[in-house]
């Protein structure tokens, strides 16, 4: 798919999205309850699908009625060998991987090459040091053997989706667990969601300090009724409308949120007003819609970016290829990138939204000034697949083709 964007001045009022890092927590807690849950307020992009195909895998029983849920639970713990297809969704696979590890028997989890290519090495360090099978093919991903009690040891700087994806797990084995973070600890407000999901469910969590979880076992996960917020990481790309000359009006934000990427709120302002360094570790998902901002203000240095490298693409390179064809040239370096600011021209070929979805948003809002075509538009489905016809709802000309 293409999208054809022509200049324009967004104006109006839009809502944000829900939470898709919220309603992964939320659907899993559920469908690990006892009895039946419902979750309201989701939005069905293919990461979340991913999550409710993976759910019905392990023995979940799953209704969708617009943008509500109804599961009842299941029990990992009595699996038997199952197929879990996560698509495109690091998140689903990286949640489930633990939970694939309870029953003892063999599960396979399917994905796209580029999916399967993301680092594991957490997991995979785990299953070694503890005998468990882990086999990692171009699109899947063999795992067998049964998690036991004891000390997690993990490196604070890695991803915190293999930090919840113990979170989920360990309070189901037979005895207390201890998972402990080295400092330092990036992405922590994303620990914090997974945390707050879990009490919500009604496990027990002890953190006697910031880096450390005591997690007892033989929990139990309580059905209930539950909705899924705003989601700020997505919102931020309406709200980045209103620093590059447009009036738009986002509504459906919490703003006492435990979300990381509410920070954008504070970051915006900064971008609007001068060329300012912003650490980007503990909101990697911001970097996309910041870049753009940024190029079309003043220019920032953006340091933290390590991690860029390792999403649904190389997003520090797949923005610098980008952007060049608006006369952008950004540099790269280890773990900072340097935008510059400037006067944009049309692109002089298409845009590649890369396959994905904040790729092809981010792009969107530099055609806004210059207009643009971009291929594989599509990839917005990962996580907000109404998002073209949102940006079409205050005045931003989009085409659609096939």
């Amino acid at each position: 798919m293409r999208a054809n964007i022509r200049p324009g001045i967004a104006r109006g009022a839009v809502a944000a999205p829900p939470s898709k890092s919220m309603a992964h927590r939320l659907l899993i807690c559920a469908g690990l309850a006892d009895g039946e849950s419902t979750v309201e307020g989701v939005d069905p992009s293919e990461d979340i699908l991913a999550t409710l195909d993976c759910l019905e895998s392990l023995g979940a029983s799953v209704r969708r009625e617009g943008s509500a849920v109804f599961l009842r639970g299941c029990d990992p713990r009595k699996s038997g060998p199952a197929l879990l297809r996560c698509r495109e969704s690091g998140s689903t696979l990286r949640f489930m991987i633990p939970l694939c590890l309870l029953s003892g028997q063999p599960m396979r989890l399917e994905g796209s090459a580029m999916l399967l290519s993301r680092p594991l090495s957490v997991y995979e360090s785990i299953c070694r040091e503890r005998g468990l099978r882990l086999e990692k093919q171009e699109t899947s991903l063999l795992v067998e053997g049964t998690l036991t009690p004891g000390e997690y040891v993990l490196p604070g700087d890695i991803s915190s989706q293999f930090v919840t994806g113990l979170l989920f797990a360990l309070p189901l084995l037979s005895g207390p667990s201890v998972l402990r973070l080295v400092p330092p600890v990036e992405s922590r407000s994303y620990l914090n969601l997974t945390a707050a999901a879990l009490r919500s469910a009604g496990v027990r969590l002890e953190t006697p300090d910031e880096n450390t979880f005591i997690i007892p076992g033989n929990s139990e996960y309580r059905p209930g009724n539950t909705v899924v917020e705003g989601d700020y990481s997505n919102a931020a790309f309406f709200l980045a409308l209103n620093c590059i000359g447009g009036s738009v009006d986002v509504t459906g934000l919490d703003p006492g949120s435990l979300q990381g990427d509410r920070v954008c709120e504070q970051f915006f302002p900064l971008l609007r007003s001068g060329s300012p360094a912003v650490d980007i570790a503990d909101c990697p998902d911001l970097a996309p819609v910041l870049f753009a901002v940024a190029a079309l203000c003043h220019g920032a240095v953006f340091t933290g970016t390590r991690r860029l490298r390792f999403k649904e693409s190389d997003r520090g390179a797949a923005m610098a290829e980008e952007m060049a064809k608006f006369g952008f040239s950004l540099r790269l370096e280890e773990n900072r990138i340097t935008v510059p600011a400037g006067n944009p021209h049309a692109p002089d070929s298409p845009l590649s939204s890369h396959n994905d979805h904040r790729i092809a948003m981010a792009l969107s809002l530099l055609c806004t000034r210059t207009g643009g075509e971009i291929e594989g538009a599509e990839a917005v489905r990962k996580s907000f697949p109404d998002y073209w016809s949102r940006l079409q709802s205050l005045g931003i000309p989009v085409i659609l083709t096939d």
